[in-house]
């Protein structure tokens, strides 16, 4: 008898004694396993440890354990047996996810709390059977960290192997679900069996090996794991290229396995539940070690202290104090078996109910962390990141809910978006590498990519392929493929694949281009090359790269050679802005020149409408440059010059406008846009096999007006004929065949109407291909780079720039805004220089009248006034004009005789 086993007898004894109230709880663990083995002796220690802190209590929890025996049926049968036979009222246990499955209904229909510290299956559902208490993490929280890492170190996909039991299975949708949120994709490479024999794990390992990812999550027990891990190392997969994540269940265990297995998951990466170190765990360690050495004397090794041995030690405390608040006692603990319950094969506790309740109220403080029960399970949000090197296992870095993947457990929330290698201590990989692995190989087994290719009958220039005439292998060529050879060679590494023909045996097309990418999606294809068009439809099955030609549909119409009649087409050169600008300009400058040039320049004198007219013909003779008309001021012929500057300006940009406008009138297109087609109900071509069929539908063309066309002879003669003599009256496709298209006919045909938005044609991946990202970003260096324009010179025609026409393209008017600067500069000299000119002319005159006045015999005696003030009769200036002008007259205009007048002025 164990010593274990002793103190419970010894406790026994008191108990039959009267000196405390027994209860009874059943224990079910595989006994011979290194996890039973170790939580049994943990849970005696829980029991010892918990009574000498409540002394006082008047309950005593009584051990009965059963061996499970890592068998299902007899984990059941000692469940039984315990509940009808010794009538516990709980069992701690059983020791895995399958056995927790069956005993966990049991539990419900006798209403028997079952408390597992051990089983972290998902499938066991709480809510169901909530007499089932799961006092561990359950595996559905650990999916959210171990999805972190993988996109830490952006791996695209991940294949997950794991145990064929309820433990491994429930965990895959998951973490599954965990890796589609982070754009990840994950792959099951295969369920083994807990006794799979040795060639039946290395049949799965070998599986495995052919796929391109080599990053693997490990979901399974330690036995099992041993083995595997041990085949995986002498295939050569714990090397380079490689890399492993192990689950909680396993990595938990890493200190307390044998060295042989250790050796064997060199570089492996393990995610398991952080417990923080304290003083009360280190005293518990200690007496752990002489506890383990007293009951198993013969063991020349001690096994660390383990996440189970501690979940087991704090689930006991649980439902020790559970069972001291809820009163309960081994008396009347069966309902009889009535006729509702006897098909159960055990009796209805009567205190179970009161045990749950409090059970699920407890809050403590365990060795493993805090204790709180959600919906019967405890709830966690802190891993440790390690990684085994050596000998030993390397604490690397921290994952919790609010930060993320971190150095430090308690780095702060604020820095949760710095995602760095500094988040993480260094990782030493398999093959005791530093470099972190890509996360999959370019080829498997040696084989080539297969790239299928589409086998047209027009537009070859983009994709044709050829058959030898003696071999009868396929070669492809094009454009498409051009540019998927330079984006290959672009890549940082090599990519060995080959162009598969998507052909019968004819030689003719497989089917339509949406046949080809769902190839891809079936896996018949690696990848799809040629002129594929991206659409949305397509994307539910593939992935597509960014596009090498230019996107969207548009339309092919013959042109219209007619020379335009619009009798008011000389008008449209200028905006009505810039004609009424112009033409108060106009005006002004006649005022300009008239107002400088009419004091001393004979031609702007005369009547009053003779000036006018001068000043006007002059101002419009300046548009022709015939301007014949003499100017004397240099004021003038500053202001002239620079006006005539800027008719230069405006005339040349009016006639060379005017010519363009004449020639687009001269190129128009048959037809503008799909409602003329739809209302005129002309037939419409379309490229036979392409997605753009659907398109015409949609926009309301009717099925019997549609055309399907596949060459490029089929487009112009289809064109030439007219929807009236059987052909079609415009053809609708996409850019890049438009162009293509036009290289060869540039005379005749033309692009016009709205460019419908498309995506270009692009490369096709599977979807989550670890490919695609790096050809991606191959595609956009050769897209941005000479070598696109290169490829485009060597397959198409240089393209008559004068083949395109859309409803916005007539030549608009030219605005003011072009020369707003230029009557800027004009308006301001003219009127700098009508200031100047005022200036000047007011001085003169204020310095006539500072002159000393001349005796009345020296004054004339006769004058006239004219425009600019008094003369004499023979041309000589006034005499003291300003005070002439001052003189006082009669009311009826008669002045006196002259002499008077003088007089007058000689007294003053």
């Amino acid at each position: 008898m164990r010593k274990g086993e002793i103190y419970g007898f010894i406790e026994k004894i008191k108990e039959a004694n009267g000196s405390r109230g027994v209860v009874q709880v059943g224990v079910v663990l595989a006994m011979d396993s290194l996890v039973g083995r170790v939580s049994n002796m943990c849970i005696s220690m829980a029991i010892e440890d918990f009574y000498r802190e409540h002394h006082n209590f008047n309950t005593r929890l009584h051990l009965s354990r059963r061996d499970s025996g890592r068998d299902v049926v007899q984990a059941a049968s000692a469940a039984l047996d315990l509940i009808n036979n010794v009538e516990v009222q709980a069992i701690i246990g059983p020791q895995t996810s399958t056995e927790a499955q069956f005993l966990s209904n049991v539990a419900n229909k006798s209403q028997i709390p079952i408390m597992s510290f051990s089983a972290t299956s998902p499938s066991l559902s709480t809510t169901h059977t909530p007499y089932f208490i799961r006092a561990t993490l359950s595996d559905s929280i650990q999916a959210k960290p171990i999805a972190s890492l993988i996109k830490f170190f952006k791996w695209r996909q991940a294949i997950a192997i794991c145990e064929d039991t309820d433990y491994g299975a429930g965990f895959v949708p998951y973490l599954n679900d965990a890796l589609i949120d982070i754009g990840s994709h994950l792959h099951l490479g295969g369920l083994i069996p807990s006794y799979a024999s040795d060639e039946l794990i290395k049949k799965e390992l070998h599986k495995v090996m052919t796929m391109q990812t080599r990053v693997f999550i490990v979901h399974m027990s330690s036995p099992l794991a041993s083995r595997f891990f041990r085949h995986a190392k002498q295939l050569g997969m714990m090397s380079r290229d490689y890399a492993w994540i192990i689950t909680d269940g396993l990595a938990s265990l890493l200190n307390s396995m044998d060295p042989w297995i250790i050796d064997s998951m060199q570089g492996v990466l393990g995610v398991r539940a952080y417990i923080e170190e304290t003083k009360r765990l280190d005293n518990f360690s200690y007496r752990y070690k002489r506890y383990y050495r007293k009951e198993y004397p013969n063991e020349i090794e001690i096994p660390h202290v383990n996440a189970f041995c501690l979940r087991a030690y704090d689930a006991t405390r649980v439902l020790a104090l559970a069972m001291e608040k809820s009163g309960v006692e081994n008396v009347g603990s069966r309902q009889p078996i009535t006729g509702q319950t006897a098909g159960n094969l055990t009796g209805i506790s009567s205190t179970g109910p009161r045990l749950l309740s409090a059970l699920l109220d407890i809050k403590l403080k365990g060795l493993n962390g805090n204790l709180l029960f959600v919906n019967g399970e405890i709830q966690g949000s802190s891993f440790e990141i390690v990684n085994v090197v050596g000998k030993s296992v390397r604490e690397i870095g921290f994952w919790s809910l609010e930060t993320g993947i971190s150095r430090e457990i308690n780095r702060k929330k604020i820095d949760k978006m710095v995602d760095d290698v500094a988040n993480l201590g260094l990782v030493i990989w398999p093959g005791e590498s530093t470099v972190i692995p890509s996360g999959w190989v370019v080829t498997t087994n040696g084989s080539k990519m297969k790239i299928g290719v589409p086998v047209t009958e027009g537009f070859r220039e983009f994709l044709k392929v050829e058959w030898g005439p003696l071999d009868g292998r396929s070669r492809a060529m094009g454009f498409s493929v051009d540019v998927f050879d330079a984006v290959v060679r672009a890549l940082p590494y090599r990519l060995e694949y080959e162009y598969v023909p998507f052909a019968d045996n004819q030689r003719k097309t497989a089917g339509t281009y949406n046949d080809l990418v769902y190839q891809v999606f079936l896996g018949k294809y690696d990848a799809v090359v040629g002129d594929v068009a991206i659409i949305a439809n397509r994307s539910n099955y593939v992935d597509f790269t960014p596009p090498y030609t230019e996107p969207g549909v548009s339309m092919i119409v013959p042109m219209r050679k007619k020379r335009g009649s619009n009798a008011l087409a000389f008008l449209k050169p200028l905006t009505w802005e810039l004609w009424v600008t112009a033409s108060c300009f106009l005006f002004f400058m006649a005022f300009v020149v008239w107002f400088l040039e009419h004091r001393m320049n004979e031609d702007f004198r005369g009547p009053l409408s003779e000036q006018v007219g001068r000043a006007l013909y002059f101002s419009f003779s300046t548009l022709i440059f015939s301007q014949r008309d003499k100017i004397t001021s240099n004021l003038t012929r500053f202001v002239v010059i620079l006006w005539l500057f800027m008719v230069l300006i405006l005339t040349s940009s009016y006639t060379a406008n005017l010519a363009s406008i004449l020639t687009v009138e001269q190129l128009q297109p048959t037809v503008t846009d799909i409602q003329t087609l739809i209302k005129n109900e002309d037939n419409v071509g379309y490229q036979g096999n392409s997605f753009v069929e659907d398109l015409l539908k949609e926009m309301g063309i009717a099925r019997s007006k549609l055309q399907a066309l596949h060459t490029v002879d089929e487009y112009a003669k289809a064109l030439l004929k007219g929807s009236s003599h059987g052909g079609v009256a415009a053809i609708f496709d996409e850019i890049p065949y438009i162009k293509c298209f036009l290289s060869n006919h540039p005379n005749n045909f033309m692009m016009a109407g709205l460019t419908y938005k498309t995506g270009g044609f692009g490369f096709v991946f599977p979807k989550n291909s670890p490919l695609l990202s790096d050809i991606s970003s191959a595609v956009l260096k050769v897209t941005e780079g000479d070598t696109m324009a290169s490829l485009e010179s060597k397959w198409f025609r240089k393209q008559n720039t004068s083949s395109s026409w859309s409803s916005s393209d007539s030549s608009k008017g030219l605005s003011l805004d072009s020369f707003w600067g230029l009557f800027l500069i004009v308006g301001t000299a003219s009127v700098g220089a009508l200031i100047v000119f005022f200036v000047g002319l007011c001085n003169e005159h204020w310095n006539r009248i500072l002159i000393v006045p001349p005796t009345v015999s020296e004054c004339p005696l006769s004058f006239h006034v004219n425009a600019e003030g008094l003369y004499s009769e023979d041309g000589s200036p006034p005499c003291f004009t300003s005070v002439l002008a001052n003189s006082r007259s009669d009311g009826d205009g008669d002045d006196g005789p002259i002499e008077e007048r003088h007089l007058q002025l000689h007294d003053a």
